[in-house]
C-alpha cells in the first residue's frame, strides 16, 4: 500500500552538487520522521540526517554542512541536497520514513535506494 521511491542519484565528480528525493504514495495518514542513510561496500549502514514532521532536522558530522534534508508535506516528499560531494560518499542512499496508513499503526519504510557514485 505504501511505497517510497528515491530518485536524482547518479555520477558527480567531486566538489559536484546532487539533490535526491524520497516521494512516499500509496495510503497515507500522516508521515512522522523521515532519514536519508547511506550504505556503501563493506561498510555498515549510516544515518545521515533526520527531520521530524515539524521541520527539526539533524546531521552526521560526515555530512554536516555539506548535506541539507528538508521535506515538502504537501508532497509526501523528503530531499538531501548534497553539495561538495566527496568520493567517500559514493554508496547507495535509502530514504526511510515513519508512515501511519490503513493499520493504524505507524511503521518503518525504506525505499529502494539510489545509487550516488563521486568521481575522483
Amino acid at each position: 500500500q505504501v511505497q517510497l521511491v528515491e530518485s536524482g542519484g547518479g555520477l558527480v565528480q567531486a566538489g559536484g552538487s546532487l539533490r535526491l528525493s524520497c516521494k512516499a504514495s500509496g495510503i497515507i495518514f500522516s508521515i512522522n520522521a523521515m532519514a536519508w542513510y547511506r550504505q556503501a561496500p563493506g561498510k555498515q549502514r549510516e544515518l545521515l540526517a533526520g527531520i521530524t514532521s515539524g521541520g527539526s532536522t539533524n546531521y552526521a558530522d560526515s555530512v554536516k554542512g555539506r548535506f541539507t534534508i528538508s521535506r515538502d508535506n504537501a508532497k509526501n516528499t523528503a530531499y538531501l541536497q548534497m553539495n561538495s560531494l566527496k568520493p567517500e560518499d559514493t554508496a547507495v542512499y535509502f530514504c526511510n520514513a515513519d508512515i501511519l496508513s490503513t493499520d493504524y499503526r505507524q511503521k518503518d519504510y525504506w525505499g529502494q535506494g539510489t545509487q550516488v557514485t563521486v568521481s575522483s
